[in-house]
């Protein structure tokens, strides 16, 4: 399973419960897309997760740039990941980053409304904010191997989630 978050905004603490905090401790991969904004929430949320792959985000300490790059691909899962916090252009800008980096799916955060799109290029994925939801839903997301036993290098199923494991939203995410 893979399990990605963005938007944490906390001084202190990973602000993780519930099935997030489950998803979090079980992940075979966690990605971040930044806004962590404290160097103790990136650590705490570092202490949570096994294999942590995160970016910074306009919102986060010094501290916390110094230790994130703006951008990173991740391999996980049969799929091709691209994190950034935000790019310009919107839709378009993201779907450009991803092309530009082969990915399947691009993860972004900043406006805290959890979203996908599909795309020509790749699903555009926003899991939105678990912690600070900013008047959205609070929410996450979770990509693992199809249900149905179809083979995994076909894709696999997302769901956009709420910390107590309500599902906002389903998606597939296919792959070349």
């Amino acid at each position: 399973m893979i399990a990605i978050f963005s938007d944490t905004h906390s001084g202190r603490d990973h602000e993780l419960e519930g099935d997030a905090l489950t998803a979090a401790r079980e992940a075979d991969t966690v990605i971040h897309a930044g806004d962590f904004t404290s160097e103790a929430a990136l650590e705490v949320f570092q202490t949570e997760c096994d294999r942590l792959f995160a970016v910074h985000g306009n919102a986060d300490s010094a501290a916390v740039w110094d230790r994130l790059p703006t951008a990173r691909v991740v391999e996980a899962g049969g799929v091709r990941v691209a994190v950034t916090h935000r790019r310009d252009g919107g839709e378009t800008g993201l779907a450009m980053f991803g092309r530009s980096r082969g990915a399947d799916v691009v993860v972004s955060g900043h406006t805290h409304r959890p979203t996908v799109v599909k795309t020509d290029e790749a699903v555009l994925l926003n899991p939105g904010s678990h912690a600070d939801p900013r008047g959205n839903r609070p929410g996450f997301a979770v990509l693992e191997e199809r249900a149905d036993g179809e083979d995994s290098e076909a894709g696999l199923e997302g769901e956009i989630r709420e910390p107590d494991g309500t599902v906002l939203e389903t998606f597939d995410v296919p792959t070349a």
